[in-house]
């Protein structure tokens, strides 16, 4: 990999499933993992659910059986549990995302060199009483930076980070290729593992499986796949953000209704859960809950197989985006809880700005291209995951398409089926899912390369790659992301945004919230996240 490109790298099969939380819903990749710590099997271990005392149960919308290992996971499960069993040098605030010191003592004064130098924080031990070195921080970038070793990690940091040192044991350097300030926010995305633990033989594989020790607020004292895991707070912690429960028992329900008759009712067995589909909100309100949601990148997204014609045409591309009525999916099917795409990028995000191309529903300029472009009788059979608002929302693109003479077909199939047939290079025409990078920040140069770039799996999957407005895409992406000047940056990440736009081969067709639930009689400091998962870390018993 070019040291100018921090492209997510290509995956094989089997590590792209494990990965696949960042999907959104397809976090609920099943695998045949075997519980890998004992504890209780059960799922209703609620406690007394306050007082301090009792444990706080959780009930996550995705599965807790993909990837584990912070190097590698996109599980939204995993990665929203492993934000409070492990820590970065610096962590982010999961709203606002800004960095704060977790094993770091303070936060970079400077950013504008290619030198950052971290302290690490006094008493700081992992969950098995090691204390943290700094033989631990480089025992992880090691593992990133790695040119052999293949993490999904390493997409986000080496294009622009050249190494890091140990100083001395409690100390440590990060030596970048050129000026990256927004690099400290993506420091969360490492989280520093235990050197003496994850460097014996199979432990990257037991990390894989659910073995997570680390040195936050909570540990890990038991993992069921497809089940639950459970934590409890760490004694010997001493950083910023304190557990406020001695324990939590997080379940992990991916259906809707039972996930929402978890936590509805007078006998709900949980204070707190996400993913709560748009249909109920009014209900769970009714029965005292507090239901909020995060707008950011959660999306739909159509992708094109610019291999099979007539999708080499961006003229057709574009005209089943003007086909599709927006406005009519966002009040019928995700209830007024979303908005249509105007950039590839959201609206909240800090260098949003409105697309050049922007795909308004217009089916008279939808039949003019495809008129254009030569195709008539189009055929369509649309492979897409069977979340369950991604299927809410099919009908309508069906109805618009076939209202401009598209013949189109419905094929929703479970998340692996979907990209099994991706990973094994089947033919397809175009696919419908979710995906909301948001998981990893708000860094738009993040974002837009965990999409687009040379080596990028997304664009393995659209067979774009070798496409000449692709390689001067990828050119430009390369120049911004060595620009030290802030605003140019912005400016020349927004005009590569416009070319996304119009080149319409992966881009979202709208950008939706993501609602969280729970019972403000027991819980305080909840804030609801514009993407999967929940973090607790600033939350406690009323």
């Amino acid at each position: 990999m070019r040291d100018v490109t921090p492209d997510v790298p290509a995956m094989h099969r089997r590590s792209f499933l494990k990965y696949s939380g960042a999907l959104g819903a397809a976090a609920a990749i099943s695998s045949s993992l075997t519980a890998c710590s004992s504890g209780p099997e059960s799922t209703n271990d609620t406690g007394d659910g306050g007082g301090g005392n009792g444990t706080l149960t959780a009930v996550i919308g995705y599965g807790n059986d993909g990837s584990w290992d912070p190097t590698q996971t996109a599980s939204a499960f995993c990665m929203a549990a492993n934000n409070h069993i492990y820590e970065g040098l610096l962590d982010t605030d999961p709203i606002s995302r800004e960095p704060y010191a977790a094993l770091a003592t303070e936060v970079p004064s400077d950013v504008s060199g290619t030198s950052w130098k971290f302290t690490l924080r006094a008493g700081a031990k992992f969950h098995d009483g090691k204390p943290v070195t700094a033989d631990d921080v480089v025992f992880v970038f090691d593992r990133i930076l790695d040119p052999k070793t293949q993490t999904l990690a390493k997409g986000f940091f080496a294009g622009w980070l050249k190494e890091v040192k140990k100083i001395d044991a409690q100390n440590v350097e990060l030596v970048l290729k050129f000026p990256f300030p927004e690099g400290v926010s993506r420091l969360t995305l490492a989280k520093i593992m235990p050197k003496h633990v994850f460097s014996q033989p199979g432990a990257w594989d037991d990390a894989i499986k659910g073995k997570a020790i680390g040195s936050g607020p909570y540990r890990q004292t038991a993992h069921h796949p497809k089940s639950n895991t459970t934590f409890e707070a760490f004694a010997d912690y001493n950083g910023p953000r304190k557990a406020a429960f001695k324990k939590m028992n997080w379940l992990t329900i991916v259906d809707a209704a039972p996930r929402v008759a978890k936590i509805s009712g007078a006998s709900a067995g949980a204070q707190i859960a996400d993913n709560i589909p748009y249909a109920n909100i009014t209900q769970l309100a009714k029965g005292g809950l507090s239901v909020k949601g995060g707008s950011g990148m959660n999306n739909l997204f159509l992708m094109f197989n610019t291999k099979h014609k007539p999708f080499d045409d961006v003229r057709v591309r574009q005209a089943l985006h003007y086909a599709i009525d927006t406005e009519k999916m966002v009040q019928v099917a995700l209830k007024g809880h979303g908005t249509p795409s105007t950039s590839f990028l959201n609206e909240a995000n800090p260098t949003y700005r409105r697309a050049k191309t922007v795909y308004d529903y217009d089916p008279d300029k939808a039949k003019q291209l495809l008129k254009e472009a030569g195709v008539k009788g189009l055929k369509i059979d649309i492979l897409a995951v069977n979340v369950s608002w991604i299927v809410d929302c099919l009908p309508t693109i069906k109805s618009s398409w076939d209202a401009i003479g598209v013949e189109t077909t419905l094929s929703p199939q479970e998340t692996t089926a979907v990209f099994t047939k991706m990973d094994q290079k089947q033919d397809y025409q175009v696919v419908a899912a979710a995906s909301n990078p948001n998981q990893f920040g708000l860094d738009a140069d993040l974002i837009m390369r965990y999409n687009y770039g040379p080596t990028n799996l997304w664009m393995q999957y659209t067979r774009w790659a070798d496409d000449s407005v692709a390689k001067k895409l990828f050119k430009d992406m390369d120049q911004a992301t060595r620009e030290a000047d802030a605003e140019k940056k912005t400016a020349m990440i927004q005009d590569y945004v416009d070319v996304v736009a119009e080149q319409a081969v992966l881009y979202p067709v709208v950008h939706t919230e993501l609602m969280t639930a729970w019972d403000p009689k027991r819980l305080s400091g909840i804030r609801a996240q514009p993407y999967p998962g929940i973090n607790l870390l600033q939350a406690k018993w009323v």
